[in-house]
């Protein structure tokens, strides 16, 4: 396993969490205080207390939970937003009529229940949050009876919170995705280069070695220095790629690294110098059809035949280019070969491009090589 430097934590929103269960606490303090200056004026002194009692044990109990990771569950900020709905219920029976008739008389929980607004936001994004806000506002509404224009403020306010705060930390879990992918890379990206140093000061100099040598003495041992020369290439090729990512936000895959993979002796493989994305079933599928064209070329051009792959990125389609210097063949070669039922190049090659909504053609003649190119149109969330 390689380290790094640099250490992500894993919910990159504890400190949001943190300053949830510190606005309960400095609410709840509150809270308490507005009792005990109207306690004289309430129609159930008693109850009032013992709701204040109550959310002074629930905040002990979030407190626990929320700084917990593992009890940072969209099921326990429900249940939380429905203690502080019942909060807000008991004030029906602790208010007189006329306490409740007027907005100079808060609420027993007071501005307690905005905690759990936040709690919502945090633990699941912004939607989440500005219905916990609209869920307090609806039953400030109800335990009135009424509606005015100060109530409404709080609710434009409860659900504008909720769904910033959600925003902010969606952003954060995001972000902190994205660097611990880059810390990986970069990681992997170093130890990729630390052994390429290393096998370039051994095995690539052997391999260089033994194909200048066997091209020397000639007869079998030019054969063995043609092997020699193939392995170097495709060594080089190896250490030379940036390693891929382990995941991406958006399941994809540079192209233009995999078929870079492909050089050899014989095969030329030109790409773009940025990565071409693609999701990884389409990357994969046009990786497949570029092997079966590379595997007849090896098969049927001749053994002294050169290949060329070029792959261009045209934004809303993928062109790669497949080309040789072989023997060719008739162009209706292939479809003599689907009518005699050898339906190889038909099936892999033509089926794999059809299921990509794209297509692919061949150009060849005898004595002029084969070139195919296939066209796949690039899905519209890769363009994004």
């Amino acid at each position: 396993m390689i380290a790094t430097g640099a250490q992500v934590p894993k919910d990159p929103t504890t400190p949001l969490w943190r300053a949830a269960v510190v606005l309960r606490v400095l609410t709840l303090l509150f809270a308490a205080g507005v009792v005990l200056v109207y306690l004289h004026e309430y129609a159930r002194p008693w109850l009032a207390l013992v709701t204040v009692g109550v959310m002074a044990a629930w905040t002990a109990v979030i407190a626990v939970r929320y700084l917990d990771p593992a009890g940072r569950v969209l099921g326990f900020a429900v249940l939380d937003l429905v203690v502080c709905c019942a909060a807000m219920c008991v004030s029906r029976l602790v208010l007189t009529p006329a306490q409740l008739a007027v907005d100079q008389v808060p609420l027993v929980p007071t501005v307690w229940v905005t905690g759990v607004v936040a709690a919502g936001a945090v633990c699941a994004g912004p939607t989440v949050g500005a219905v916990f806000g609209a869920v307090i506002a609806a039953f400030n509404y109800g335990v009135r009876g009424y509606v005015d224009t100060d109530l409404t403020r709080d609710l434009m306010l409860l659900v504008g919170v909720g769904f910033v705060l959600g925003l902010a930390a969606s952003a954060s879990r995001r972000s902190a995705a994205r660097l611990e992918r880059a810390l990986r890379a970069e990681a992997a990206t170093a130890e990729r280069e630390r052994l390429a140093r290393s096998i370039h000061d051994s095995v690539l100099q052997v391999l260089a070695r033994v194909r200048q040598r066997g091209a020397e003495l000639g007869g079998e041992a030019a054969e063995l220095a043609r092997l020699a020369g193939e392995q170097e290439i495709a060594l080089r090729a190896l250490v030379s790629t940036a390693p891929e990512p382990e995941s991406t936000v958006d399941g994809s895959a540079d192209l233009g690294a995999r078929l870079r993979l492909l050089a050899t002796g014989r095969t030329q493989v030109s790409v773009p110098a940025t990565a071409v994305r693609l999701p990884v079933a389409v990357a994969t599928e046009v990786e497949s059809v570029v092997r079966e064209a590379l595997a007849n070329v090896a098969k049927h051009a001749g053994p002294d035949a050169r290949a060329w792959v070029l792959l261009e990125d045209l934004g809303g389609e993928i062109v790669v280019s497949v080309r040789d210097d072989g023997v060719g063949f008739t162009p209706d070669r292939i479809d003599e070969a689907e009518r005699e039922g050898r339906m190889g190049i038909a099936r892999s090659m033509r089926g794999r491009a059809v299921e990509l909504g794209g297509s692919i053609a061949v150009e060849t003649a005898p004595g002029a090589g084969v070139e195919w190119e296939l066209r796949v149109p690039r899905p519209v969330e890769a363009r994004r």
